[in-house]
């Protein structure tokens, strides 16, 4: 029987419509914003001024606190400016903005294609190349990945796992991802396992993907202790906790880190990019990105360099459909949708998902018949009617009492809830202030 996680869950229809689409570069944009919050944490420092010339690769803004990433240019060219612009939040944040001329790389970075399996380096030396090369991690919240490879001394890795399953609907970036570069991953992981000090790793695949399974399991079959665990198609079985729950049956306690479970869990794209930094002195400047939709002439997975507008992106896939009455920055379950289209992409954008007037259409708020669906499938064993209800008479207080923080915002309420009550939106209202006053009682000790 296939492994899952224990507590709730839902299968939503997967619509996978760019599955098996190969990889294809996308073509560089004229102009690139590069947005200077690009992960969890303070937001990087610009490192350039107006008018500095810079290659594919160059360092163009330093981290700016402990939890923080550096940034590097995608482009060659020059800074046009230092600018506030909205991102795919719908916030103005800072970015670089830069004129781009040409593809001119950093001498340091390897372009070549020869796979490089031994690493050489300490695990204190791939921490760093890793912080250099401003790697965080691409399953979606965006943590720095030299941090998460440093735990607190009070805490010990046993194990690594790495997060394969793409469960949320339409993307198919990481599967395409390990169909062509399935050996890379490998050896990414490898180099996770030196950094953390481990010799056991598992990499969760859901069962969707039998080509995935297949290739990897044969892969890894060469490398000394990796594992590849099918699981069961489950969503959100891409959530860390649940992850963790599913690959090694050991549950991450209220408020307690996923380190205390002796696993640290990596993205299988953060994996490829690991490889990337650490063999090829590649900096994270471009990612797999979906760009799908029902309506759309041809859904497909691009390289896309940091900074491309999605329009752009949308436009080599035949253009904004007819009808298009949603754009959405990620899937349909944890995406938001955006403003515009002219947005940047970042290191953190998975997917771009197009949907038509009438799959965009919520349907009328009725009131709450009290069946307990969205209790069932919560899983974090929350109870989202009480939490939704919560927020919207300002109750923050008892919300924390009633455990938001540990909300996943993964949607499975709303999706499940039959009078169409918007319990994400409440619910990630109420986390958001919640989050604010937690950090306003740190702040006065």
């Amino acid at each position: 029987m296939l492994k899952t996680f224990s507590i709730g869950g839902i299968h939503p229809q997967e619509n996978k419509l760019s599955a098996h689409q190969p990889i294809i570069k996308a073509e560089l944009p004229k102009q690139v914003a590069i947005l200077l919050s690009q992960h969890i944490g303070a937001p990087a420092k610009a490192v350039v001024k107006r008018g500095d010339s810079v290659k594919v690769g160059t360092k163009i803004a330093e981290p700016g606190g402990f939890v923080s990433a550096a940034i590097h240019s995608s482009v060659s060219g020059k800074v046009a400016k230092i600018d506030n612009i909205i991102d795919a939040s719908g916030y103005p944040k800072p970015a670089v903005i830069i004129d781009v001329d040409g593809d001119e790389w950093e001498e340091s970075i390897d372009r070549s294609d020869a796979l490089i399996k031994d690493c050489e380096l300490s695990s204190e030396d791939i921490v760093k190349r890793i912080a250099d090369c401003g790697v965080v991690g691409l399953g979606g919240a965006c943590f720095p990945t030299q941090v998460k490879l440093t735990p607190p001394p009070s805490f010990k890795a046993e194990c690594v796992i790495i997060n394969a399953v793409e469960c949320e609907p339409y993307l198919t970036a990481d599967h395409q991802l390990m169909l062509e570069k399935a050996e890379e991953i490998i050896v990414g992981v490898t180099i996770i396992m030196k950094a953390v000090k481990v010799n056991k790793a598992f990499i969760g695949i859901e069962n969707n993907k039998p080509d995935a399974i297949a290739l990897m399991t044969k892969v890894a079959s060469t490398y000394a202790g990796i594992e590849v665990v099918p699981l069961q198609v489950k969503y959100p079985q891409g959530g860390e906790k649940q992850l963790i729950d599913a690959v090694i049956s050991r549950q991450v306690s209220s408020g307690a880190l996923p380190i205390s479970t002796g696993a640290v869990v990596q993205n299988v794209g953060t994996a490829y990019a690991i490889y990337e930094a650490v063999q090829k002195n590649k900096p994270l400047f471009e990612r797999v990105i979906t760009v799908t939709g029902k309506s759309l002439n041809k859904p497909s997975n691009f390289l896309a360099r940091i900074g491309t507008p999605m329009q752009q992106l949308i436009d080599a896939c035949g253009g904004l459909p007819e009808g298009a009455g949603k754009v959405i920055g990620g899937g349909p379950m944890m995406g938001k949708a955006l403003m515009n289209t002219e947005v940047p992409t970042a290191k953190g954008s998975s997917g771009i998902l197009i949907m038509n007037e009438e799959e965009a259409k919520r349907g009328e708020i009725q009131t709450c018949i009290r069946c307990a669906k969205c209790v069932s499938i919560c899983p974090m064993g929350l109870e989202p009617y009480l939490l939704s209800a919560l927020a919207e008479h300002r109750e923050f207080e008892e919300m924390e009492s009633e455990r938001i923080m540990d909300c996943i915002e993964c949607g499975s309420c709303q999706f499940t809830c039959p009078t169409n009550r918007p319990l994400l939106d409440f619910c990630r209202l109420g986390k958001a202030t919640v989050g604010g006053m937690i950090r306003a009682r740190q702040a006065k000790k």
